[in-house]
């Protein structure tokens, strides 16, 4: 199985795990969703903008940061985390990120690189892997389009936000 596959399949049990170690409260949800609601604003805005291996994406966010879906991702978990109210919760959060994510993006920067050689050596040279910077840079050649966002999937995710406040709300209640 590739590292993706493991990654999505820990991702799971880790919402699993979570969801039976949170002791959400009704200010924790609210607060953990606004992070992850921003999280998931970031993930559109991306998935507005990839084309997955037709064309480099680096308009929107992909002119801030190289990996705008995991950032996205990021903040989702961070949301999360909060919404979660439980340490151990945020420490799984932590270690499921510390461990999959480093290796992903740069499995990821690799096939990009193979793919797109001489555009993606001038992004990446202006743009950060991960940490966003404050001003757009590099190319910036892709636009958004809301067919991509529909081709992309992303609002799968869009739509387990409100059914994972539910669920921790439920939580909250027993």
């Amino acid at each position: 199985m590739k590292l993706s596959g493991v990654r999505v399949a820990c991702g799971y049990a880790l919402g699993l795990l979570a969801v039976a170690l949170a002791r959400p409260t009704p200010r924790s949800i609210a607060a953990g969703m606004a992070v992850a609601a921003l999280g998931e604003i970031v993930r559109l805005w991306a998935s507005g903008h990839i084309e997955k291996s037709q064309r480099l994406a680096t308009g929107g966010p992909y002119a801030h940061t190289r990996n705008p879906l995991y950032v996205g991702s990021a903040l989702l978990a961070i949301g999360f985390g909060v919404a979660a109210a439980s340490v151990w919760v945020v420490l799984a959060v932590v270690a499921y990120f510390t461990a999959f994510y480093p290796a992903v993006i740069a499995e990821e920067s690799r096939f990009i690189r193979g793919k797109f050689e001489a555009e993606y050596d001038a992004w990446a040279r202006e743009v950060p892997a991960f940490v966003p910077r404050l001003f757009p840079a590099g190319p910036r050649a892709s636009r958004f389009e809301w067919a991509r966002v529909a081709r992309n999937r992303e609002w799968r995710t869009a739509l387990a936000l409100p059914l994972l406040a539910a669920v921790l709300y439920l939580r909250a209640m027993i």
